[in-house]
C-alpha cells in the first residue's frame, strides 16, 4: 500500500495544467484512482522530468560566452572572455581595465587597456556609472565583458561637459564599455609567500 501512496503523491505533485487537462493539481487520496490513467500518469511524470531538465540547463545557456544578457534596468552585457578567478564582493577593491565609447557617434571616451596600472575602484560602491556598477558585481577576475549602458544608467539627458583630458559626452548617450577585471588586490597571494623570505 505504501508504494501506491508514493506513486499517487508523485503523480499529484508533478501534474501541471500544461500537461494535463482533467486531473486536479493536488490529490488527497492514498491510492491510484480510476480517473488517473496510465497515460495521464506518464504524461505528468515525463512532462515534469522534461521541465526539470530544461530548467536546470538554462543557467549554463544564459551565460554562454558572447550571448547578450539584458538586466531589468536596460543595461546589457555579453561575456567576451570568462575568467577563473574569484568574484568580487560589494566594497572590495578591484583593479579593472576598460575602454568606453558613445554608441551613437563612435567617439572614444576613455581607454586604459594599455596603461601601466589598472583603474582601482570599490565593487558596488557607486564610483562608476550605474550600468557598469550593476554588472561589475557579477564579474570574476579574468572576465572581460562588453557592457551597454542605456542613457538612464550612464550620463542621462544632461550628458557630461568636457574637462581636462575628458571629452564632452552628449545628452542621452548610450555608452558601450569593454571591461576586464584584472585583480582583487586584497585576495592576491603576496609575492613574499610565492618566493619565500630567504
Amino acid at each position: 500500500m505504501r508504494s501506491f501512496t508514493t506513486v499517487s503523491l508523485l503523480a499529484s505533485t508533478v501534474g501541471t495544467s500544461a500537461f494535463t487537462t482533467s486531473t486536479p493539481a493536488f490529490r488527497t487520496q492514498t491510492s491510484l484512482s480510476a480517473d488517473l490513467s496510465r497515460s495521464n500518469f506518464l504524461k505528468n511524470v515525463v512532462g515534469a522530468v522534461g521541465v526539470a531538465s530544461i530548467t536546470t540547463m538554462v543557467p549554463s545557456f544564459a551565460f554562454a560566452d558572447g550571448e547578450e544578457i539584458k538586466l531589468p534596468s536596460g543595461t546589457t552585457y555579453s561575456i567576451v572572455k570568462s575568467g577563473d578567478g574569484p568574484q568580487g564582493v560589494v566594497g572590495e577593491l578591484a583593479g579593472i581595465r576598460f575602454k568606453a565609447e558613445v554608441k551613437q557617434s563612435g567617439n572614444k571616451i576613455d581607454d586604459i587597456f594599455d596603461t601601466p596600472e589598472p583603474y582601482y575602484t570599490r565593487v558596488g560602491a557607486g564610483g562608476l556609472i550605474k550600468g557598469v556598477e550593476e554588472v561589475l558585481v557579477k564579474m570574476r577576475v579574468g572576465d572581460r565583458y562588453i557592457i551597454t549602458a542605456p542613457t538612464n544608467m550612464a550620463f542621462g539627458s544632461k550628458g557630461r561637459p568636457a574637462s581636462a583630458g575628458k571629452p564632452r559626452i552628449p545628452g542621452d548617450a548610450i555608452i558601450i564599455f569593454e571591461v576586464e577585471m584584472v585583480s582583487l588586490p586584497g585576495r592576491e597571494t603576496e609575492l613574499i609567500d610565492l618566493i619565500g623570505d630567504d
